[in-house]
Formats: structure tokens, C-alpha cells, sequence
């Protein structure tokens, strides 16, 4: 049997991924909870309950625990989060683990005492926070322990991270929430104005992994096939979205990514940004793949971006990393002991 001693969690909106020291990366799975509304009874957890969503009877109701980077209902993330660490290190949680958990930059202290407060009913000896642009950056390999500014833009389901990093800490960051839900919500509502149709927030999702972009590439005519409710009919109805019609659709979240992006830039110290302007930034989380994203911010703000090699498992991989030189990091983590 493998008793685990140190996990990291990227507790996110969208999805769950847990890193156990020494093994890697060993569980990637969304965070969805599927209830019983009639005895509150737990029925599904992860990708099981994620198939539910918008399939389910009136009884049982599949949802999101975590709303743009926070914790929206206390129980059921706890409930989540022990199912996610007894698939990992066993039910019978003998060798308590001490738990990382990766929370956006802006949270408040309430915020960050229920994500502790979590990981410690969850069965942990230990629970620390980090912050994500940090582990993002670590887990996209960048030197921060040297005197050298860089820039970490890290987008995930329910957040937008933008942190200009230094000397093993951040030195200035901002927190937006918006992310790949807020993409999502967009093209929602842009299909619902334009066309009368009324589809789903998963089938939002795949049109804009699919043929979405905040810059085209291309001529933007090609297109997709959308499924929704026909709101002056009630009934079913198959409709087709372009590529230009997607970037419309996009471009006000997109662009609220950026006006942060530049805010923070115009707030570096001269040297990091001359650093950031030699170096780049880097983009890391889900929401960062959306295609010509890299394109425009380099347009914008006239600095290259750059996509980190793995961007959906960086923050992970950055906890891992932090767990390895947890030493060194303690001065950038929130940590709580379990009372005995």
C-alpha cells in the first residue's frame, strides 16, 4: 500500500487535478457533484457527475461546488475534495498527508480559511495554500528564485491570475473573474440573442475548443454544429456558428483578460518590465488554449506571449514543485495544523 505524505491540489472551478510527491500527477478529474435534492445524498463525483450535467431528473442535480475560484458551498467541496484524496491514498487515512492547495491570488482571508479549513476535514495533518501564479510558474519551469521579472497569465475555469513574479514571490498581481466559464457563458448568450437558440454551457464549451478564437488565423468561415432549444418553437433544433461569429461572441471577456494584462504591466517597477519586455509572459491554465489568444496579447501590449508546454497541469505541477522546496517557499504560503 502507498501512504502518500505530501499532496498538491489545483482546486479548480472547472477541474480537480492532484499531485502526489514522488508519483506526479495521479488524478485529473472536473469538479462536479451530482445530489439527491430529496435526501441531499451525494450521487456522483468528477467526470461521473460532469456526464450528468443538464441530463439529470428533477430530483438530482448535478453542480459546480466551486464558482470562479472560491468556494460557492462549503459541504460539498469537502465531501469532493475526501473523495479525491480516499481515491488516492486509500479510505483508511492512517499516514495523515500534508495538502497543498493552489487558490487564485485575489481570495479573501475568509476564502482562504474555508479552503484550509476543507483540506483539514478532508483527512490532512497539514493543509498550505498557494497562490496560482506561483505554482503556475513553477510548474511552467520558470527561474522566479533569481532577481529576474516575469510575468505568469493563468486562466482557468472561473479566474484570471496575472502576477509579475521575483525573487521566489510575487511582486505585484491582479485577480479577474473571468475565465473559460465566462468564455462559455459568452457564446451562450450571444447564440440566445442572435439566433433565438438555446443551448447548454457543455455545448458551449465544445464549440469554442472546437472552432472558437480571440483572433482568427484564418478566413473565419468555417463552421460548426451547435444543438439547442429553438425559443420561439420550444423545439429541437441544429444551427451553424462560424469561426468569425465565435470571435464576436468572445470578444468581451477576452478583452477584460487583456485591460487586466495591461494594468498590471503599467504598475511593474521599470526593471521587471524591462525583464518581462526580454523574457515574455507565460500563459498557463485551460482557458489560455483558446486559439490566437497568444496572437492578440502579444498585439495589444506589444510583449511576446508564449504558451507553457502543459498549460493545464502547470498550477498541479507547480504544487508538486512546491512541495519539493517547501523550505524555501514557507514564507508564500498560508499553512494550518491540524489540532490533535
Amino acid at each position: 500500500m502507498f501512504f502518500p505524505k505530501d499532496i498538491g491540489i489545483d482546486l479548480g472551478t472547472a477541474n480537480v487535478l492532484v499531485y502526489v510527491k514522488g508519483k506526479g500527477i495521479v488524478l485529473a478529474e472536473p469538479s462536479v457533484v451530482a445530489m439527491d435534492k430529496d435526501n441531499n445524498r451525494i450521487v456522483a463525483i468528477g467526470a461521473e457527475a460532469k456526464r450528468m450535467l443538464g441530463r439529470t431528473p428533477g430530483n438530482i442535480v448535478a453542480t459546480r461546488p466551486l464558482r470562479e475560484g472560491v468556494i460557492a458551498d462549503y459541504d460539498v467541496t469537502e465531501a469532493m475534495l475526501k473523495h479525491f484524496i480516499s481515491k488516492v491514498c486509500g479510505r483508511n487515512l492512517f499516514f495523515k498527508p500534508h495538502i497543498m492547495v493552489c487558490i487564485p491570488s485575489g481570495v479573501t482571508t475568509v476564502e482562504k480559511r474555508a479552503v484550509l479549513e476543507a483540506a483539514i476535514q478532508a483527512g490532512a495533518r497539514r493543509a498550505s495554500l498557494i497562490e496560482e501564479p506561483l505554482a503556475a510558474a513553477l510548474g511552467a519551469g520558470l527561474d522566479i528564485c533569481r532577481p529576474n521579472g516575469h510575468m505568469v497569465v493563468d486562466i482557468g475555469g472561473g479566474t484570471t491570475d496575472v502576477a509579475v513574479l521575483s525573487l521566489g514571490g510575487i511582486v505585484l498581481s491582479d485577480s479577474l473573474r473571468v475565465g473559460g466559464d465566462k468564455f462559455d457563458e459568452a457564446i451562450v448568450r450571444y447564440v440566445k440573442k442572435e439566433y433565438n437558440l438555446l443551448i447548454g454551457e457543455r455545448s458551449a464549451e465544445e464549440v469554442k475548443i472546437r472552432n472558437g478564437s480571440a483572433m482568427l488565423q484564418g478566413p473565419g468561415d468555417q463552421s460548426v454544429e451547435v444543438r439547442g432549444r429553438d425559443l420561439m418553437t420550444g423545439l429541437p433544433k441544429n444551427l451553424d456558428i462560424t469561426a468569425r461569429e465565435l470571435q464576436e461572441a468572445l470578444a468581451e471577456p477576452v478583452s477584460l483578460v487583456i485591460n487586466t494584462i495591461k494594468t498590471v504591466l503599467e504598475r511593474t517597477p521599470p526593471e521587471l518590465a524591462a525583464d518581462i519586455v526580454h523574457h515574455g509572459l507565460v500563459m498557463t491554465g485551460g482557458g489560455s488554449m483558446l486559439s490566437g489568444l497568444d496572437a492578440l496579447i502579444s498585439k495589444e501590449t506589444g510583449i511576446p506571449a508564449r504558451l507553457a508546454d502543459d498549460p493545464l497541469s502547470c498550477v498541479a505541477l507547480g504544487t508538486g514543485r512546491a512541495l519539493e522546496t517547501y523550505e524555501a517557499l514557507q514564507d508564500h504560503l498560508v499553512v494550518l495544523r491540524k489540532v490533535m
